[in-house]
């Protein structure tokens, strides 16, 4: 399989739609806040889709909006089918619109600030079964060439996201400097440029040994990337994934492998196995322990387990 080479120019998400604030605005997240071409897409997909919507509403402009039509466009999309997830991010860019138009005294209130969308159901990902992701991971050289320093590579890689729990774009972002074999650590740039310090695994420590073993074969010389791609660069979020997959079915994995998928069987597993709800929120990088609390799961077993081994009324005397 080729890999991924992104060729997307990055203005292509801000061209013009037509409507002078919005194409300001674009300019603005483009510029000045240097958003990536993805999350700008996104950005000028949703609000391209209200100004149509205000359009046939016969607005004349942006702050024509009020509270109560900006709840009629949600409850319509809703009615629609619109996931509570996708009104989130639409309220979101029409928010942040809103910011920018006041910040340039073409607005007096943002009527979106108090706009709120429909709750969403959260909805766990699934996880493989330790065993059998164990297995998976343990399953000798394919006829794909896992011996080769691709398949190298994207068995280090798999043993990486599983063993620390890495988001995707955590791992495209680890430098060679940044492993600690003699201390087992790695230390990750995480969401919003915090970084933290989490362990790696004996099994992941040697398949990354076995890779820098013929990194040099691939990476140019002035690349700091631990992972690069056949062109020798830092290797791209779309050639993990597709690499991912090709190397599970190659081993006729019942899971569609993935990056979010490894990360959450890293934590469901340690959380399953401890119980450290803290320690799990640390490895993950959570700012928020709810977050872990959602993004990770028990079965009712072992939770009850847990309280009553700990909680103080719930012990049972000896």
């Amino acid at each position: 399989m080729p890999e991924h080479t992104d060729t997307a120019a990055p203005n292509r998400a801000a061209a013009a739609t037509g409507d002078p604030w919005l194409d300001a605005f674009l300019h603005h997240l483009a510029h000045e806040r240097r958003l990536s071409p993805h999350t700008l897409h996104n950005y000028r997909r949703d609000l391209v889709r209200l100004l149509a919507w205000r359009a046939e509403q016969s607005l004349p402009d942006w702050t024509a909006l009020s509270d109560g039509q900006v709840r009629r466009y949600v409850a319509d999309r809703h009615r629609a089918g619109l996931s509570a997830r996708t009104l989130a991010r639409e309220l979101s860019a029409l928010r942040s619109l809103f910011e920018y138009l006041l910040r340039e005294g073409a607005a007096t209130h943002n009527p979106a600030r108090t706009v709120r969308p429909p709750k969403a159901r959260r909805r766990l990902p699934n996880t493989f079964d330790p065993d059998q992701l164990g297995a998976l991971i343990d399953a000798g050289p394919d006829q794909g060439g896992d011996t080769e320093p691709l398949g190298l590579r994207d068995t280090a890689m798999v043993e990486l996201l599983y063993s620390s729990g890495l988001r995707l774009a955590e791992l495209i972002g680890v430098d060679t400097r940044d492993i600690d074999p003699a201390d087992a650590t790695l230390t990750v740039l995480g969401k919003g440029a915090r970084t933290r310090r989490v362990p790696v695994g004996r099994a992941a420590l040697a398949a990354i040994e076995r890779w820098l073993a013929v990194r040099g074969l691939l990476a140019a010389q002035d690349e700091p990337a631990l992972f690069v791609s056949a062109r020798g660069r830092r290797i791209h979020p779309r050639t993990v994934q597709q690499r991912l997959r090709l190397w599970a079915e190659r081993r006729a994995a019942t899971h569609n492998l993935h990056p979010h998928l490894l990360r959450h069987s890293c934590a469901s597993h340690l959380l399953e196995s401890s119980g450290d709800l803290r320690a799990v929120q640390e490895m993950l990088g959570h700012a928020d322990i709810s977050t872990t609390q959602i993004y990770t799961h028990l079965d009712f077993q072992h939770l009850a387990q847990v309280y009553d081994n700990a909680h103080p009324r719930a012990k049972r005397k000896r």
